[in-house]
């Protein structure tokens, strides 16, 4: 099939971006990478009158560090973020995570703001900034605002952005002292949307016991989900094969909120978010420890 008729902007900077999202509204698309877009467009699932093409917009495409927080544009493209050595550094969680995005053509064209944007429960972005604490910075006619990663995602599909709102950047803080991470998913096939995955932050005190941690799951409900309670549960403790048990099943039986699909049961996500989970946080655990060495 072919996209139903729209009009065509090119905007060359933020400006006439924001002018030009003001002026349709909802009635207008941003197109970044198009890697979702297009496929939706010509299957006349999405319909936009408008389509705004942000390519043209340079200014929207770096990443760099200011203090202790990394700032990317977001029309960076996600293998710019595979290689970039400040990411390896600062926020090696996202450094892991983004090769497991598809395929190298699509991460060549792909960009951290069309897949934030699109809040697809069953990609990995969206679940890196929950995990990251990332904030947001929208902008329109009447300003900016900045919105954190966990008031960002609204739903399946669905952001806090308004409908005259732009996203124009990611902050990420850097990575605290003496934290491991692991970010880990199932897939039928490498480059296949996973059936499960997770994302585990562990951030040891001075005596070696948790100080704080994440657990952030991707394809197990409307959006990224927070499994809050089971990290919570890791907080003060020494962590051993029973603490990261019992928080490992806690997180999938109580936390997560799969839907099951042709590939997975609903009972088969639970079981690899359990078993996705053990390992994560071991090797998470591990990787703090090296860090205090």
């Amino acid at each position: 099939m072919k996209p139903a008729s729209f009009d065509y902007h090119a905007p060359n900077s933020i400006e006439e971006v924001v002018t030009l999202k003001s002026q349709y509204g909802d009635a207008a698309k941003f197109l970044a990478g198009g890697q979702s877009l297009v496929p939706a467009m010509n299957f006349r699932i999405v319909q936009p009158s408008v389509l705004i093409d942000l390519n043209r917009a340079a200014e929207l495409s770096y990443i760099r560090e200011d203090g202790n927080v990394i700032r990317i544009g977001s029309m960076a493209r996600e293998r710019h973020l595979e290689f970039d050595a400040t990411i390896e550094k600062r926020t090696p969680l996202l450094h892991e995570a983004v090769p497991n995005i598809a395929h190298p053509q699509i991460r060549n064209r792909g960009t951290i703001g069309g897949s934030i944007v699109n809040a697809d429960p069953a990609a990995e972005l969206p679940v890196l900034m929950l995990a990251l604490n990332a904030r947001l910075k929208a902008k329109n006619k009447s300003g900016e605002r900045w919105l954190d990663a966990k008031d960002f995602f609204a739903g399946m599909f669905t952001t806090a952005l308004e409908p005259d709102e732009v996203l124009v950047e990611i902050e990420l803080p850097f990575m605290p002292p003496r934290t491991g991470w692991s970010f880990m998913e199932v897939a039928p096939r490498a480059g296949d949307y996973a059936m499960m995955g997770v994302a585990a932050l562990v951030t040891l005190d001075e005596n070696g016991k948790c100080k704080s941690a994440k657990l952030v799951y991707l394809n197990a409900g409307d959006g990224p989900v927070d499994a809050i309670e089971a990290a919570k549960s890791l907080v003060g403790e020494s962590l051993n094969d029973k603490l990261i048990e019992s928080a490992a099943l806690h997180a999938s039986e109580k936390e997560i909120n799969p839907f099951g699909n042709i590939h997975a049961s609903v009972d088969f996500q639970r079981h690899l978010a359990k078993t996705l989970t053990k390992k994560a946080l071991k090797i998470a655990a591990e990787r703090a420890l090296q860090k205090e060495n």
